[in-house]
């Protein structure tokens, strides 16, 4: 399960169950940070999610703001609240790609922002599980040489 954690939406995408495609996705609208916990927790118990990654606010020069501070701060509640560890993905430029797909598929600007925080869900869970193959593929050729 991944989440674009927000201020006033949050995005959440879930792979299929083999953990190969992003599919299915929600959006949390609250600015609450307990209620957002609250529907996160009930969604992991709900769809059986066995992993978490949420989106994590670099600067564009690869350094940490306060947005960061108050993400790992989050990351740590919602490890809290769900049992299961959160991986924090570098979420640089997710939103900018969530406009240009969303605008390529013809949503006007108007409408694009209840499902932006989905999108931007989906592309952060796409490159979690590209990295995951990745990393289960280098182990596999090392694992094969003597």
């Amino acid at each position: 399960m991944a989440i674009d954690y927000g201020d006033a939406r949050t995005g959440v995408a879930l792979s299929d169950p083999t953990g190969f495609l992003a599919g299915q996705t929600f959006l949390i609208k609250s600015r609450k940070q307990e209620v957002v916990l609250e529907e996160l927790a009930a969604l992991v118990q709900r769809q059986g999610a066995q992993e978490l990654v949420m989106g994590y606010p670099r600067n564009m020069d690869g350094t940490l703001g306060p947005r960061a501070e108050k993400y790992a701060a989050f990351a740590r509640r919602l490890e809290e609240a769900t049992g299961l560890p959160v991986a924090l993905w570098d979420e640089r430029r997710t939103t900018v790609d969530a406009h240009r797909i969303l605008g390529e598929q013809g949503v006007r600007a108007k409408n694009r922002k209840d499902k932006i925080d989905s999108v931007a869900a989906t592309l952060i869970l796409e490159g979690y599980l590209d990295w995951k193959r990745l990393q289960a593929q280098r182990q596999e050729r090392e694992e094969e040489t003597p």
